[in-house]
């Protein structure tokens, strides 16, 4: 069995840092550090990805969310036949926090916003539930809380961000498919995995084992 660590130079650990979730090792989830503004983005590895919806329970459980809204949603595509067997793809949902964003654009009071670092979040006081943001995403990101009587939606867990850690939904994904940081960072990440994937295919072959493609 693989253990899946953090790809090299990846994320820093920070310590010291009060947060819902205890920081311990790999799950501590810290974000990508640069020296300019970074550009905040989240990336789900749909090949880990065994739908067991921590994310989902653990978002709400960060926010407080009640029955009804999902501000992650994972969503199962198939099964369908895929060379000759049943297979199934797992998506996962949040807000995209567009460039620009509709939502932004649309909120007669201001409430919905966009930070520097692309972060799309409600400023709960000055939001009047009116919904006219949940009409104008073309994701179906925001949603309605029938507790406030506000809108809420995905905002990567700015709070979080902001103390230098990850979102609840990334830092405890149970296998690790959920990484977040900056976007500019993830053509080299990516890279080095696939990179790293080619390479184990190689000492297995040459194992005399067989590889599927």
């Amino acid at each position: 069995m693989h253990e899946f660590k953090a790809e090299s130079g990846f994320a820093s650990r920070k310590t010291g840092v009060a947060s819902a979730y205890p920081a311990f090792g790999r799950q501590s989830r810290t974000t990508l550090e640069s020296g300019n503004t970074p550009m905040y983005h989240m990336f789900h590895d749909s090949e880990r990805c065994i739908l067991c919806y921590s994310c989902e329970v653990h978002c709400k459980l960060e926010h407080d969310v009640p029955v009804g809204p999902r501000l992650v949603r994972m969503i199962q595509v198939g099964p369908k036949v895929v060379g000759g067997k049943l297979k199934s793809t797992f998506v996962y949902l949040s807000c995209h926090h567009c460039d620009p964003a509709p939502c932004v654009s649309a909120c007669p009071t201001g409430a919905m916003q966009k930070r520097a670092d692309g972060i799309v979040f409600v400023d709960e006081p000055a939001c009047i539930g009116c919904k006219t943001c949940i009409t104008a995403c073309p994701w179906g990101t925001p949603q309605y809380n029938p507790r406030t009587k506000k809108v809420i939606k995905c905002d990567y867990c700015k709070d979080r961000v902001d103390r230098g850690l990850w979102p609840a939904c990334a830092q405890m994904c149970a296998t690790h498919c959920l990484y977040f940081g900056n976007i500019n960072e993830y053509a080299n990440v990516l890279r080095e995995r696939y990179a790293r994937r080619i390479a184990e295919s190689v000492e297995i072959q040459a194992g005399g084992a067989t590889v599927a493609r």
